[in-house]
């Protein structure tokens, strides 16, 4: 390894104060500190959404109830040790950190009312429910600002509220391909390949988190709630804006072309040693060069196939042959370190397994353990942003299921033990 690379991968010291920091902070110091959110959601648009806001201090509470649980929590492995459980979904720890959990029966009569006296109690509610499902309850927003005129609600769904498909039922799948993402990943001769997970549900979130603060500060300036009605399929249009504009200006339809760019050449992932792989990419004449130079294979710049941008394109697929070929004898990081350090775009591409080693993901904090009743020792994702002065962390385990009953109405809500005895008798927390 060079002296340049070995210096480009010193740490340095963080800008900012870390998470562990953050954690031995008062409430009082937090960027959210007395904003209170209720949760009538499930899977991930909406609960990530919440999880965001819970790292940075508000009181969040993720209401579930027993005949139906969070579907993270049953339907989707992995599971601790292989065993499904109601508390062993590594699914739902993963966007439930650092919230109350509390089960309520929304068709019990004495559920329904504890669930209004929840929304009277925050600031801001999030649901992800299907559309219609919350005016049926009478805990839709219009219904909701009678009797609390500053409520911020974010109904975030598949569609939008509004619109002939609204009620379009599906997940992140099938959001990706109404968006326009699955047409594009494939090969051309070949089927469109679906995204991995729940792709445009994350990209909601981004959205989602947003618009929730931006309403905060509107009602912290003017007194006034707010009602945002958030589309997934519409958040997942942003981000195919190339080819959007494309077809808006030309008339172009996009179309999967592999791993290949319509600008960049070479533009691939090439094998590497030890079954890992790299990508590399070059934009222009003068990064070519140099990855010729990298790769000390200079009679590639006297092949007159690769003698330019155009011509490299004619002969892609026997210019990436060659590349592979080389590659194939490489450790992927070195490779990826020898490339970045002489211009040449070029990364490892990471297993899940690497992301826990990663040294720049360990020197943000990126992974905060939590112990959990039955997940043990848990690793949990910490936002991606840190804020100087009142940094975030991931504040506890995900809740096990109605885990916080007790301390949420009992001592937040005010009952007192003999109602909240009472309720549970007429199963208001079933």
């Amino acid at each position: 390894m060079s002296l340049l690379e070995e210096e480009l991968r010193k740490p340095t010291k963080p800008a900012f104060v870390g998470a562990t920091a953050a954690a031995g902070r008062s409430e009082s110091e937090d960027a959210l500190a007395d904003v209170k959110v209720v949760e009538f959601g499930a899977y991930a648009a909406g609960p990530c959404i919440s999880k965001h806001l819970a790292n940075f201090g508000a009181r969040v509470i993720h209401v579930e109830s027993r005949q139906r649980p969070d579907g993270f929590r049953l339907q989707y492995p992995p599971f601790k040790d292989g065993k499904v459980g109601l508390n062993r979904s590594g699914c739902f720890a993963f966007f439930n950190d650092s919230k109350r959990g509390v089960t309520l029966d929304l068709k019990n009569t004495e559920g329904l009312r504890l669930a209004h006296r929840l929304v009277e109690w925050s600031d801001i509610v999030i649901e992800n429910m299907r559309p219609g499902v919350m005016a049926r309850l009478g805990l839709d927003y219009e219904s909701l600002r009678v009797r609390q005129s500053d409520l911020i609600m974010l109904s975030t769904s598949n569609m939008g509220q509004t619109g002939p498909h609204a009620p379009h039922p599906g997940f992140g799948s099938q959001l990706s391909s109404l968006s326009g993402f699955t047409h594009l990943i494939g090969e051309p001769d070949g089927p469109p390949y679906f995204l991995y997970g729940p792709y445009i549900d994350f990209v909601a979130v981004a959205f989602g988190g947003i618009t929730v603060l931006a309403a905060l500060d509107h009602r912290r300036r003017t007194g006034e709630g707010s009602y945002i009605d958030l589309s997934q399929f519409e958040t997942g249009v942003q981000f195919i804006a190339s080819a959007a504009i494309d077809y808006a200006a030309n008339g172009v339809v996009a179309n999967r072309d592999g791993n290949r760019d319509a600008a960049a050449v070479p533009h691939g992932c090439y094998p590497c040693t030890h079954d890992e792989w790299c990508v590399i990419s070059c934009w222009d004449d003068q990064e070519w060069e140099r990855l010729c130079h990298a790769a000390e294979q200079t009679r590639w710049l006297s092949d007159n196939r690769f003698a330019n941008a155009v011509s490299r394109k004619e002969h892609e697929s026997e210019l990436n042959q060659l590349i592979a070929d080389w590659t194939r004898e490489q450790g992927a990081e070195h490779l990826m370190w020898r490339l970045q350090c002489r211009g040449v775009h070029a990364a490892k591409v990471n297993t899940v397994r690497d992301l826990f080693t990663d040294p720049q993901i360990a020197f943000r904090n990126i992974w905060q353990e939590q112990q959990h009743p039955e997940l043990g020792n848990h690793a949990y994702r910490m936002v991606s942003y840190e804020l100087s002065e009142t940094p975030g962390s991931v504040r506890r385990a995900a809740p096990c299921l109605g885990a916080d009953n007790e301390e949420v109405f009992v001592d937040w809500l005010g009952l007192s033990r003999r109602e909240y005895e009472m309720l549970s008798e007429q199963g208001a927390f079933s």
